[in-house]
């Protein structure tokens, strides 16, 4: 008897062992097209000049805007005793959309986001916006960063931002010159009429962007879908990609999902102690899953539908957006009328929804969520980098990973930090604190490339 449980447990602990085996392998790089072309029509040679471009909110378009909001049909008033719990609180909504009418200064705002050099060019048969920032400092290293956003932002996430990377600071012998593109599709960038532009072709897009404008090496900072765009080209550049930073870093790979189940059975062994409650118990993880993910569904699956009723509709447009940046500003405030919106200056706010309604870019930038992981895509998420990588996790960021985990995607974690405040949309929210981690992060990560005799 002894005999045959020795054998089984020998038997199971191989099995065990092939499987975790199985879990860890690293698929080979699939082939891809660098220059792939996702314009109208057929490849052509297409003009490669960098064009400045300014935004502006024309007479027409505010005018109409105005008309919808003014006409709209009333708003069905929230049951009693129910603050955000449905969805968008309509009593707050309705003050927005009345402010977005008698108050928000149009022309003021777009002469706001001009202060900042605003640049286009064509990649991949595709316009691409972007904003550039170089700054005015003698005597110390300037390292080239590309910030990529994600849903339903723009690179306006980091007006706030560019300002304080750019100015040298007292203990570091470095500085930022910053590239803020807006993914094809959001934005002022153009998106495409063919099918298949994942994350990790946007990735290849924006390698080609920073190589049109002279960088064959560079850093990025990024976050939401930017993440997912950024932890691609760390894959397939590493070479290129000196250092990632990101607001909401993942590993997408399944033995990383097999820790995080057996995470849950000792969690303070697993993680600190302290940040414990912003991944298990894991029925809380999934029950606020559950309740804040149905919008994905709906955009992974039927993007073009949601968006005619986002595009002719500027009161359902505010609703829908506004209620996702409030939840992931802070989840926790869904027994408030603002849902997590008190923590953002409301012209903030007014601005991404001007610049989604002016651009009419919702149903090209909800598409991203159908398109965003294709064949390609999940095997590229397969494959561990060795670019360093520094992360930051505000408090309420939409997922949080231990670094337990993210050690299976990234393997040269060089800087990690916790605050017990901030969301989703950092840079609007905490843009110091996002600049002062961004600067330790760099620090670090160059620290770790020194000491590796990595070039630079």
């Amino acid at each position: 008897m002894l005999k045959v449980l020795t054998i089984l447990v020998a038997l199971i602990a191989i099995a065990t062992y092939g499987f975790i085996s199985y879990l860890q392998r690293s698929p080979e790089l699939p082939k891809i097209d660098y220059e792939r072309w996702w314009g109208k029509g057929q490849k052509v040679d297409e003009d490669e000049s960098v064009r400045p471009f300014k935004i502006e909110f024309n007479d027409t378009m505010i005018a109409d805007l105005k008309s919808r909001l003014k006409n709209r049909r009333p708003l069905t008033k929230p049951l009693e005793g129910i603050k955000s719990e449905y969805g968008m609180n309509t009593i707050y909504l309705e003050k927005v959309l009345n402010n977005w009418v008698e108050k928000y200064d149009f022309k003021e705002r777009a002469n706001r986001l001009n202060q900042l050099p605003r640049y286009k060019t064509r990649v991949q048969g595709l316009d691409i916006h972007f904003i550039r920032v170089k700054p005015k400092v003698q005597g110390v290293k300037t390292l080239p960063l590309l910030m990529l956003h994600g849903w339903p932002s723009s690179s306006k996430e980091f007006q706030k931002v560019i300002p304080l990377l750019t100015t040298q600071r007292t203990g570091y012998d470095f500085v930022f010159e910053v590239i803020a593109a807006d993914l094809p599709g959001f934005g002022f960038s153009e998106g495409t009429n063919k099918p298949g532009l994942s994350g990790l072709h946007i990735g290849v897009i924006m390698r080609n962007l920073m190589r049109r404008l002279g960088f064959n090496q560079f850093y990025i900072h990024a976050g939401d879908w930017g993440s997912n765009v950024a932890t691609h080209m760390t894959t397939v550049f590493p070479d290129e990609i000196l250092g990632y930073h990101s607001t909401m870093a993942i590993t997408s790979r399944p033995y990383s999902y097999l820790k995080l189940f057996l995470g849950s059975l000792v969690p303070n062994f697993v993680m600190d102690p302290k940040y414990v409650n912003r991944v298990y118990p894991l029925s809380d993880l999934f029950s606020y899953l559950l309740r804040e993910s149905g919008y994905m569904h709906i955009q992974s699956t039927k993007p073009d539908t949601i968006g005619v009723g986002l595009t002719d509709s500027p009161a359902g447009l505010a609703a829908y957006v506004m209620e996702k940046i409030g939840v992931c500003t802070n989840r926790d405030q869904t027994n408030t009328e603002h849902s997590g919106l008190a923590a953002l200056e409301q012209e903030d706010v007014l601005d991404t929804l001007t610049i989604l309604w002016n651009t009419n870019c919702i149903v090209t930038s909800t598409r991203l969520y159908a398109e965003g992981s294709n064949k390609e895509a999940k095997i590229v998420d397969n494959i561990p980098t060795k670019v360093p990588t520094a992360v930051v996790n505000f408090r309420y960021e939409v997922v949080h990973m231990p670094v337990w985990m993210l050690r299976d995607k990234f393997q040269n974690i060089v800087h990690c930090s916790f605050y017990d405040y901030g969301g989703h949309f950092a840079g609007l929210e905490v843009p110091k604190e996002l600049a002062d981690d961004i600067f330790k992060g760099m620090a670090a990560i160059l620290e770790y490339r020194k000491r590796n005799s990595l070039n630079f």
